[in-house]
């Protein structure tokens, strides 16, 4: 019987980590993925557009755009870094706006998904909290509105165990009622790499699937269901179990084979066995086999998450603040939130 090694690809929710693995190490250019970086004071900035079905299926990733900041330094608990990362994602996020034709005077409404009582899957809660809301007054005072500011509305809708309601079935009633021009989801994601853990910010065109930091997708948010632009922003706050074990092995066989060109005093094949051989496919799905049924391919989060996940949702809103609203000084974004 031939093992099906898809059912044990690495899990992440990052186009930039997808895209990672289709390139394996000799970084081989994919076609139908264009890719463009920039990077300047400790923030990477990555732009993905998959173009046509062949990048798609090379990725796994629906065709669209996918922005990507990484920024490692976060963890260092810098304010000033993160000022400068709320400002970047400010301009990349109203460059995306512009990409896909949301104009200035676009109303939009911001969804935070996830469950504000559980602090890896709060940052959509929290950003929609700090999110600089406006739709009250354009209806109820239209007339004191100062310039420099659009209709921007937002719900928490919580989840499916809390509510008993789908989050898309919660915001289908409120888009059909108040027609926003654009949504906006905010959720939490996993990653294969601790490092980019709670260090990373995605922004994507294809919308997002409520759940999908835990691999529990469920029917989405996105244009073909709602009718509406829908755009996703996600922050990677857990990693499985079993991606974790699989990258310290990787990491273990590229550590003996430096010491190995360098001094020859350890054999990697000896220390490895077998692992030195076999895929990074094959080796995540013996990791899994051993896991999986001890209930062991846990989801992991970093132990400092509840300081982590407060910075990167007032990064995340701030930056939406500065984008949405003109009359927001995107080099004051932090006076917005509360």
């Amino acid at each position: 019987m031939e093992l099906d090694l898809q059912l044990y690809s690495t899990r992440t929710d990052l186009a930039l980590e997808a895209k990672e693995m289709a390139q394996g190490p000799q970084k081989t250019p994919i076609p139908g993925v264009n890719e463009e970086v920039d990077e300047a004071d400790g923030i990477k900035v990555t732009r993905l557009a998959v173009a046509n079905h062949a990048g798609s299926q090379a990725i796994g990733r629906a065709i669209g755009n996918y922005v990507t900041l990484e920024v490692p330094g976060l963890r260092g608990g810098d304010t000033g870094l993160a000022q400068r990362v709320s400002e970047v994602f400010a301009r990349e996020f109203e460059q995306f706006l512009e990409r896909i034709g949301i104009t200035k005077d676009s109303s939009v409404l911001i969804v935070g998904l996830g469950n504000w009582n559980v602090t890896p899957d709060s940052l959509g809660p929290l950003v929609v909290e700090n999110a600089l809301i406006t739709r009250q007054f354009f209806e109820l005072v239209p007339e004191q509105v100062s310039p420099g500011y659009r209709k921007v509305s937002a719900i928490a809708p919580g989840v499916l165990g809390l509510t008993g309601i789908e989050s898309s079935e919660v915001v289908q009633g409120i888009v059909d009622r108040t027609k926003p021009d654009a949504i906006i989801a905010i959720d939490a994601l996993a990653s294969r790499s601790l490092e980019r853990v709670n260090t990373t910010i995605q922004i994507a065109d294809i919308g997002i699937h409520p759940g999908s930091g835990i691999g529990n997708k469920r029917r989405g948010l996105t244009r073909e269901i709602l009718g509406v632009p829908c755009i996703a922003i996600g922050v990677p706050t857990v990693c499985y179990a079993s991606t974790i074990v699989n990258n310290v092995l990787e990491m273990m066989k590229n550590h003996f084979g430096q010491i190995n060109n360098g001094s020859g005093a350890a054999h990697t094949k000896e220390i490895m066995g077998m692992l030195d051989d076999i895929s990074e496919h094959e080796r995540l799905a013996l990791v899994k086999e051993v896991l999986e049924p001890l209930g062991h391919d846990l989801i992991v989060t970093p132990k400092e998450i509840d300081e982590f996940i407060e910075e990167i949702a007032n990064i995340v809103a701030s930056g939406l603040n500065a984008a949405l609203h003109d009359a927001v000084d995107p080099g004051n974004v932090g006076a917005y939130t509360h």
